[in-house]
């Protein structure tokens, strides 16, 4: 399929108490998605606060930064995350000897669907040889030293957009099969390409990878604050230096087929608190901007 251009999500408002009290200003708290699926990225917003609260998502704490006249945090929902209710508490601060005010409420999960797949890849990557464990092992300590940036308020001020134009070939949850033996969940998005494509920032941030990687090849990671990353695999080039600052729609390289692949493709995921969610749900949340196009200036070209 093509990428489509995205509609805002619903979002679910969870009042304090009663509605009527949004009319006397007292603090309110919604989410994106209003449903959500195990995977899915989760905004939650509170308006109406000078303070930052404090607050879980199940049993995940929420980090909350400003923004407006309140304060938000994303985190996300786990692979694992039974369909259900998910509760989210939120406490507010008060002056004086008042005691905190606790909102709360529960987002509905669905049953994801995943479907399920078989891949035919180079045996190497199914069974490494020992030769290339070191690398492996590198590898990972690089994205972990990546991932490890300190949380810091956003670095962007508009929503999330596609990196690039084209056929969504796999999308976040796949349950794959590799050669008829390894078994594993796909925990991103991949994008159809020719090699030499270009790719571009979803949003703005700092550049913390760009490495050969033996298994996502040339790897690109963005840090958009927030505790927020977006990752770009297998490129044939690369256009961006680690350490630098980019934009949405800035050229970070180009499509590929280097690493674990099939075919070339961007794979493109989204890492939020310690996990891999859906990118296409995080480009239908809305941050409070004016919505994002499914096509930069840029693609256009």
């Amino acid at each position: 399929m093509h990428i489509p251009t995205l509609r805002r999500l619903p979002f679910l408002l969870l009042f304090l108490g009663l509605s009527a009290l949004a009319s006397e200003g007292r603090p309110l708290l919604s989410l994106q998605p209003g449903t959500a699926r195990p995977g899915d990225p989760v905004l939650v917003t509170v308006r109406g606060l000078n303070e930052a609260p404090t607050g879980t998502l199940g049993e995940r704490p929420l980090r909350f930064y400003p923004v407006g006249d309140g304060f938000q945090a994303v985190t996300g929902l786990p692979v694992e995350q039974t369909p259900g209710q998910v509760a989210v508490k939120v406490t507010v601060p008060t002056t004086g000897s008042a005691a905190p005010v606790e909102l709360s409420g529960t987002l509905k999960v669905v049953a994801p669907g995943w479907p399920a797949r078989t891949l035919k890849v180079a045996s190497k990557f199914v069974k490494p040889p020992p030769e290339v464990q070191t690398r492996m092992e590198q590898d990972k300590a690089a994205f972990a030293a990546a991932f490890a940036q300190g949380f810091v308020p956003p670095a962007f001020g508009e929503n999330f957009a596609w990196p690039r134009q084209g056929r969504v070939t796999a999308p976040y949850g796949d349950l794959r099969t590799f050669n008829g033996k390894k078994q594993s969940q796909h925990f991103g998005t991949d994008v159809d390409g020719a090699v030499g494509t270009p790719i571009y920032a979803a949003n703005a941030g700092t550049v913390v990878m760009k490495r050969d990687n033996y298994a996502s090849g040339n790897t690109v990671l963005v840090y958009h604050g927030a505790g927020l990353y977006t990752a770009y695999f297998h490129l044939s080039a690369f256009e961006v230096k680690e350490g630098q600052r980019v934009e949405r729609g800035q050229l970070l390289g180009k499509v590929g087929n280097t690493g674990r692949v099939t075919g070339p493709h961007l794979h493109w995921g989204v890492k939020v608190d310690d996990l891999w969610v859906d990118g296409e749900t995080l480009l239908k949340l809305d941050f409070g901007t004016a919505p994002a196009p499914a096509v930069t200036q840029r693609d256009k070209e």
